[in-house]
């Protein structure tokens, strides 16, 4: 700690920040208690949020350390690298979702011309796989099914039980459509029985 408060001293930085762990609950709290009380922090930083994790250490370290929780690490990619939403957190902690994240991760993912033609195909029957192939190439951009269905409100994953988002099953669906022809693709009622069964 002495290290820390010489390298302080000497740099006199405009930001010192914590990093925290928020799977390690009540230490979390005691760590940015202490580290608090010899440099004051000017804020903390939350990680492994995307574990089972709701949140509650958000609170407590808010409370003891009385300073900003300024960036969330929800995954171990740089896109999964947020900044902190107190309301958002609130909600997520009360099991109720957390539908804003939800839509700004579908607008970062999600090309808004192709969902227009997409609707389009929709109303006039005209989906085909390979619409079905690009939407799941989508979906795969706003990261696993899992993290994605706790951000819908009044989607209770505990309650979910063994019920849980075979991502491997995604890929094979994934490995069928992507051997096929694009008339295939397009119209699957040509395929002859020996090559479904294939």
């Amino acid at each position: 700690m002495q290290e820390l408060k010489n390298i302080k001293s000497e740099v006199k930085p405009n930001e010192i920040l914590l990093v925290v762990d928020a799977m390690t609950g009540q230490d979390a709290v005691n760590v940015a208690e202490h580290f608090n009380n010899n440099l004051e922090l000017t804020g903390v930083i939350l990680t492994k949020l995307d574990g089972d994790t709701r949140g509650g250490a958000a609170i407590s370290v808010k409370a003891v350390t009385n300073t900003p929780i300024k960036f969330v690490g929800t995954g171990e990619k740089l896109n999964d690298f947020e900044v902190f939403h107190p309301d958002r957190m609130a909600s997520r902690i009360l099991g109720m979702g957390d539908i804003l994240s939800l839509i700004e991760k579908a607008q970062e993912a999600i090309d808004e011309k192709k969902a227009a033609e997409l609707e389009k195909k929709l109303l006039s029957q005209e989906f085909t796989l390979e619409d079905f192939l690009d939407q799941m190439q989508q979906m795969k951009k706003m990261g696993p099914l899992k993290d994605l269905v706790k951000m819908i409100p009044g989607v209770d994953v505990s309650k979910l039980g063994d019920m849980e988002v075979n991502e491997k099953e995604l890929l094979h669906a994934e490995a069928i459509i992507k051997s096929m022809t694009k008339e295939e693709r397009r119209n699957p009622s040509i395929i002859n029985a020996s090559r479904k069964r294939e």
